[in-house]
């Protein structure tokens, strides 16, 4: 029951959604929703305390390791052209309950990133106007219990409010606003990076360590300071803090790519989806990456890494180079990205909400569709939720729980893809040889496997899938509490961090023997297994860095969602209304013309 997997109707007449997005529209959304208000703050916080001028290759890693999940969601997205993301690919592939969990972690992130991304909108303005509402706000509506903000934020829920009525029109219209916003976000990076080329100067990339001491008591005033606050800015160069800063850096910046997996939730809307949606995923990404490589080089070309304000990198720099009227510029490039972020965030929040109630896993009222093909309950609904939070609760706490439920997920989709590529054709059978010992069967499989997918080399797989998992969670610990213990070189500690990475590196060979699936779709993960399982590593390691406090909440959200389900969505999930031994179809075609999958094959008795 727990295992039973998705159908996936055939053509887009099953779809109560309006297909009406174009690639452009697409890209606009992962580009609105990725490169929000961090870009303007982000770069000169990582340049200052872990890479320096290096930043720039700090972005290039983590473009890279977020590529490998953007890949991973490419090829789902062109096999699986419906509204649900992670959600409805772990349905489709490994059953209900990872599928419900998926989902449910994705709401996490999405309604808190939401309420998140408002109250900055909200700060941001009324620091424009002197912070003169959070003033009045905090003299007449002061709140002092624990967890919620000092003050209500009004303005970032009626913002949000304005957003839900917005998007609850119609999905043309609002990615039209989100275009507009975009494209003007975009531009004023591009005068940023410009800017910076032309004000820059390439000796910012090139002190020595005997320049810091220099400088920094030309700001300081004293040279004892300033011999004080050299070790705290490396060793000067390109890489001041070391490779190990640029990686540090990096795992910061990862999160800066975060979003454009809100492409995958607009599946059921698009108008060529096998093809849109892994140009889109890839393009923005690519998009993305240029921009934050252009401003964070400009940042640390216009002034030395050391000075720069980890608040307001931008203004400051600005004003280092005598531009100072500037700023302008920047705090209007800084609105259009918290909007743009709002938008990619409250557009994937409610169709995840329709995808799973029209599924049956929640209460049905979220799946009514307005006339004007939108998902209008569940855009008010989790708009209302998301207001709410914006409105009363302080969001800093729960920004790293946020985190676990989007690298979860980014984990889950990996997964996916390796047991859906090597899933055996609905007609697969074992060849009989009789009872032999299970190891047999593991050996004959990696020494000789079979030419074409069958049970149990999709067994195989599976079982290979988790013992990665298993050793993934070895490694994870091993490099985050014995993190101490591996920079002394510790013998024991460097042994326990190599055993299972070893034996990560025995499953993918394992699974690499296997025969792969030949059925096509227009865009497909390259180097498999490898990509996948390098993902699902990288972003365990991330998770393992969380706190315990944000595990503790995390676990807490996921106990009312087990609750929902086992009391609601497991009697009213569609799939159970199947028949008896109707069996999901075992492999998803796509080509680059269909618009959805065939129709599911069931095994009929004979």
């Amino acid at each position: 029951m727990l295992c039973r997997r998705k159908r996936v109707p055939a053509g887009s007449e099953g779809s109560s959604l309006r297909r009406c997005l174009s690639t452009v529209d697409l890209i606009a959304l992962g580009v609105g929703s990725t490169l929000g208000a961090g870009v303007y703050v982000l770069a000169g916080e990582v340049a200052k305390t872990s890479s320096g001028p290096s930043i720039v290759l700090s972005f290039l890693i983590a473009a890279v390791v977020s590529a490998l999940a953007g890949l991973c969601y490419a090829e789902f997205g062109a096999r699986v052209p419906l509204a649900g993301s992670a959600y409805l690919y772990s349905y489709v592939t490994v059953g209900e309950l990872w599928a419900f969990i998926a989902g449910w972690n994705l709401l996490l992130s999405y309604v808190i990133g939401t309420a998140s991304v408002a109250r900055a909108w909200s700060a941001t303005f009324d620091q424009l106007l002197g912070k003169k509402m959070g003033k009045f706000l905090g003299a007449h509506t002061a709140m002092s219990s624990v967890g919620l903000a000092e003050h209500p934020d009004a303005f970032a829920a009626g913002l949000v409010v304005l957003l839900a009525g917005l998007l609850s029109f119609g999905v043309k219209e609002s990615t039209t606003v989100n275009k507009a916003f975009t494209a003007l976000n975009v531009l004023v990076l591009l005068f940023v990076t410009v800017s910076g080329f032309i004000k820059g100067d390439l000796n910012h990339w090139k002190l020595g360590e005997d320049d810091l001491p220099r400088a920094a008591a030309c700001e300081a005033g004293n040279q004892s300071v300033a011999n004080n606050m050299t070790s705290a800015f490396g060793v000067g160069g390109f890489m001041p803090y070391g490779f190990t800063g640029t990686l540090a850096g990096a795992s910061t910046c990862f999160y800066a790519f975060v979003g454009f997996d809100c492409i995958a939730t607009m599946g059921e809307e698009v108008r060529d989806p096998q093809r849109s949606i892994p140009i889109g995923i890839v393009l923005s990404l690519l998009v993305c990456f240029l921009a934050y490589f252009g401003v964070s080089a400009a940042l640390t070309l216009m002034m030395p890494y050391y000075l720069l304000d980890t608040m307001s990198p931008l203004p400051v720099a600005f004003e280092y180079v005598g531009w100072s009227s500037a700023k302008h510029v920047v705090a209007v490039g800084s609105l259009c990205a918290l909007t743009t972020s709002l938008l990619g965030s409250m557009f994937p929040m409610p169709r995840i909400l329709y995808a799973m109630a029209r599924d049956g896993l929640l209460f049905n009222p979220l799946a009514k569709v307005s006339r004007r093909q939108c998902p209008v309950v569940a855009t008010l609904v989790s708009g209302g939720v998301a207001a709410l939070l914006a409105l009363l609760f302080d969001l800093r706490a729960l920004v790293d729980m946020m985190s676990i439920g989007t690298l979860l997920a980014y984990s889950l989709v990996a997964g996916c893809v390796l047991l859906l590529r090597y899933r055996p054709g609905p007609s697969a059978q074992d060849t009989p040889v009789g009872k032999v010992p299970v190891v047999q069967v593991w050996w004959d499989h990696l020494v000789r496997p079979p030419l074409h997918p069958t049970p149990h080399s999709s067994a195989v797989v599976a079982w290979a899938l988790t013992a990665v998992a298993a050793l993934v969670c070895a490694v994870s610990w091993v490099s985050t509490a014995g993190l101490p213990c591996l920079r002394a070189g510790g013998a024991w500690c460097i042994t326990a961090l190599a055993l299972p990475l070893l034996g990560i590196l025995a499953a993918a060979l394992l699974i690499r023997r296997q025969p792969q699936s030949r059925e096509r779709a227009s865009f497909t993960v390259p180097f498999l297994p490898f990509l996948p399982l390098l993902s699902i590593t990288i972003n365990s390691i991330l998770m393992a860095r969380l706190s315990a406090a944000a595990w503790l909440r995390y676990l807490l959200w996921m106990a009312i969602g087990f609750l929902i389900y086992f009391g609601y969505g497991i009697r009213h999930s569609t799939e159970s209304r199947w028949p008896e031994g109707a069996a999901p179809r075992e492999l998803l075609r796509s080509t680059a013309r269909e618009v959805a999958p065939e129709p599911c094959l069931v095994n009929l008795p004979e």
